[in-house]
């Protein structure tokens, strides 16, 4: 997973974007109206389609080339694991299973917000288990590890403590506050959070905009917490308008902020720890 850290240095970027977005549809009622209109669940099954078709096709553009490298190679083939137990296997049981699961989790003596932070966050560190795996099954994949991973670094503790779910955490927290506030549906949190992710991916890499299964990756941490929230009654929620959705997306990215009191003790126990990162680390 990218550097998630990172995400500090775009706040400002991403707060410019969100007032030209608004801007630009402030008297455009029409386009609000049919924008909010459509459909989340025909959306995922869009960006489904259009995932597998991009997967598929840079896969085979990769794997098939005599010039691409084997760590080119390796890193597909780690994507593509990632892809088969997080997405394809994790992803249906959560949707077959999210009732009986859902159940049980409301029924879990604890205020709500603080179930769906906990929830996400093992989400959150489940996913970072498989990438995690997929990248120190480098030499499995005709690699090495160091020369083809798809995290910052093969150490678990040292990727999910400086790099990815220690921002994953506010975003969370914020998306608790939002679902106090605004009924959003468990697809429409799927489809929100999963541009949140891939925003903050195209921050490290732009070119991740473009590979939709993101949507999936990070939608996956969030959609199972969404589904077993209290009723918008029960947690005093109203229907989100366009600008609510617009905010979803703003709030998030810029909930890191939050953390940079702690970013001293994350400092003394990255010094301490001396992890070993494939990629640039703030606390180096």
């Amino acid at each position: 997973m990218s550097n998630g850290l990172a995400i500090l240095d775009n706040i400002a970027i991403w707060g410019r974007l969100a007032d030209l977005l608004l801007n630009i549809i402030k008297h455009n009622w029409t386009f609000r109206r049919e924008l909010v209109k459509i459909k989340s669940g025909h959306l995922i099954k869009a960006l489904a389609v259009y995932s597998f078709c991009i997967v598929t096709a840079i896969s085979f553009l990769i794997l098939a080339s005599d010039q691409a490298s084997v760590h080119q190679k390796a890193v597909i083939k780690m994507a593509l694991g990632l892809i088969l137990f997080w997405i394809v296997i994790g992803g249906t049981l959560m949707y077959l299973f999210r009732e009986p699961i859902s159940r049980p989790v409301r029924n879990i003596p604890l205020n709500w917000k603080i179930k769906f932070v906990l929830f996400a966050t093992a989400l959150a560190l489940l996913e970072e288990a498989v990438t995690v795996t997929m990248t120190n099954l480098a030499p499995f994949f005709g690699s090495q590890i160091g020369k083809a991973f798809i995290t910052a670094s093969a150490n678990y503790l040292h990727t999910v403590l400086f790099h990815s779910v220690i921002v994953f955490i506010p975003m969370l927290i914020t998306w608790s506050f939002l679902l106090g506030r605004y009924d959003f549906s468990p697809n429409q949190v799927f489809l929100l959070f999963g541009l949140v992710g891939s925003l903050a991916e195209m921050s490290m890499q732009p070119s991740n905009i473009f590979g939709g299964f993101w949507f999936f990756v990070y939608g996956l941490m969030v959609f199972l917490p969404a589904c077993s929230i209290p009723p918008a009654d029960l947690r005093g929620s109203r229907t989100p308008k366009f600008r609510h959705y617009v905010l979803a997306v703003v709030l998030p990215l810029a909930s890191p902020i939050m953390f940079l009191p702690a970013a001293p003790l994350l400092k003394y126990l990255y010094d301490i720890m001396d992890p070993v990162f494939f990629v640039d680390s703030p606390f180096a």
